[in-house]
């Protein structure tokens, strides 16, 4: 198959439907998404989005709790931006059919989580996310100008490099022309030629043994950037969810929401003992970065699998009524979180780098944009404020619309692309040569480039991942290609940006420590 559309939009999360319901008004859109429409990591949110709503909360003050938490390496002019726009596009959500939780009073009931300095987080009982990817796959379904490709892989956005034209990153005008989708079902490739693609595909959780992720986040759009010699940054700075349930052997980990210890649940160890006191005077409230290091090095120390989450103390009514998905995935495993603690985990849960865009969610390749986890926007920095992702993705799909809307009319397709050429490729047979590179990528990743992390150790997982990248290779040339075998390649060109960059970080800072260099830069210079 070979089509044209105005706008393609790859990844059916808040990022790319927010993106396609508004550049809908003014062209044909094609929605590409490698599962069903509504499996995307904006389903498994469960915390909520914050947003500047109701005094005394203002926009100085979120503005503040962001740059803290990225440790002051968060882009100031974005961070303003971000907030500022984020009583609107809170509005617009609710415009759009989101129902978030009010009190009885009329007023929105916003919740606080760890970082925030005021209560500021929308949500709908413990699944927001759910609630929001309902509203906005609702009303993208029905749009008569939007197509969406449900099962559809996505192997490679389309550039000069498909010309035979020499590319690399030095290359100043490097253009997409749309990207080459792969239906699984029936093998064939299709070409989809887009005068403007926007990248939503979310983030790479997957290429850790344990994530809060969905099974579909192995960071395709990342690495289809990388490979098309865009711009790539901040890769080392990977946020650990400090609480996900520990049931070993379930993929992905159940998250137990940050809301939860906003609520009033306390951390404790094995002996009933509160210990993040120790670690910062914000308690359990303190930044993920800080909560997820002093959970694995009270692991550590106690030779555990896992700490627990106390809600015991807590009003059991008001506890199934505001968390009743947690109540009844806990009760599910044979534990009563009004009468018994949660044991908790940190899992890999959110990559703050990614493709490097500007203001309006801009990549460093012509007529291509990013927004959501895969796009590095500078909102971060290095360790993200608990409920900024949703907000960031709304803001920067929306700048991105406006951007794109501004310049559809001008652009044109390039209609000698040729079509994917599979030609000399065969069926690989042997399942086992990719299914157990997988899990040795994981394995890597999650035992040498975690929470805690040093030079022996990046070292060590450059040097086994470079075999392991060679074979894939070579077997992804000679193979009738499957979402599998793709599946890994990203994962292999992900894991490595993550080593790479965090070699080059010489410093301790947010959600990468090395135990080589323990402080600050600005520190050491003291």
């Amino acid at each position: 198959m070979r089509k044209k559309v105005d706008f393609l939009v790859i990844g059916s999360g808040i990022a790319g439907l927010s993106y396609a319901l508004k550049v809908a008004e003014h062209g044909n859109v094609c929605l590409v998404t490698k599962s069903n429409a509504a499996e995307t990591a904006t389903k498994y949110a469960q915390g909520g989005i914050a947003a500047v709503m109701y005094t005394p909360d203002t926009y100085d003050k979120h503005i503040r709790d962001t740059m803290i938490a990225g440790d002051e390496l968060s882009n100031p002019e974005i961070v303003r931006l971000t907030i500022r726009e984020s009583t609107e596009r809170i509005k617009e959500l609710i415009e759009w059919g989101a129902q978030f939780d009010k009190e009885a009073s009329g007023k929105y009931d916003l919740a606080m989580e760890g970082g925030h300095s005021e209560h500021r987080v929308f949500h709908h009982k413990d699944h927001t996310g759910l609630e929001i990817e309902r509203a906005l796959l609702k009303k993208a379904e029905e749009h008569p100008n939007i197509e969406i490709l449900e099962n559809h892989f996505t192997l490679d956005i389309i550039t000069q490099h498909h010309l035979n034209q020499d590319v690399n990153r030095r290359t100043p005008d490097i253009t997409c022309y749309g990207a080459y989708v792969l239906n699984p079902e029936t093998q064939e490739i299709h070409t989809i030629l887009g005068k403007i693609t926007l990248l939503a595909t979310g983030g790479a959780g997957m290429v850790y043994n344990t994530t809060t992720n969905p099974n579909i986040a192995t960071g395709d759009g990342i690495a289809m950037v990388y490979r098309a010699k865009g711009q790539v940054e901040n890769m080392e700075f990977i946020q650990f969810h400090p609480t996900s349930l520990y049931n070993p052997g379930e993929k992905p980990s159940f998250l137990i929401t940050e809301a939860l210890r906003g609520y009033g649940a306390v951390l404790k160890t094995h002996n009933e003992n509160e210990f993040m006191d120790h670690y910062d005077e914000r308690g359990s409230l303190a930044p993920r970065d800080i909560v997820a290091r002093a959970i694995d090095n009270e692991m550590k120390l106690g030779g555990e699998d896992h700490v627990y989450l106390d809600c015991r103390h807590l009003d059991s009514n008001g506890l199934i009524k505001n968390f009743p998905t947690i109540y009844a995935k806990c009760l599910s495993i044979g534990i009563d979180i009004t009468k018994e603690m949660i044991p908790v985990v940190p899992a890999a849960h959110y990559f703050c780098g990614g493709i490097k865009v500007d203001e309006y969610a801009s990549t460093s390749i012509r007529n291509l944009y990013a927004s959501g986890e895969c796009a590095s926007t500078g909102l971060h920095g290095a360790n993200r404020l608990a409920s900024n992702s949703l907000l960031e993705s709304a803001v920067f799909s929306h700048r991105a619309s406006i951007d794109a809307i501004k310049h559809v009319k001008e652009l044109h397709y390039c209609d000698n692309i040729p079509d994917w050429n599979a030609e000399g490729t065969v069926l690989n047979e042997e399942m086992i040569l990719i299914t157990q590179s997988y899990k040795e990528v994981q394995t890597i990743m999650s035992s040498y480039v975690g929470i805690v992390r040093s030079d022996l150790r990046l070292k060590r997982a450059l040097d086994r991942l470079e075999i392991i990248y060679r074979e894939t290779d070579e077997l992804y040339e000679k193979s009738i290609l499957t979402v599998r075998i793709c599946e890994l390649r990203n994962l292999l060109n992900v894991a490595y940006l993550v080593i790479k960059m965090a070699m080059q970080r010489k410093e301790s800072r947010g959600l990468h420590y090395s135990l080589d260099y323990p402080k600050h830069i600005e520190d050491q210079n003291d």
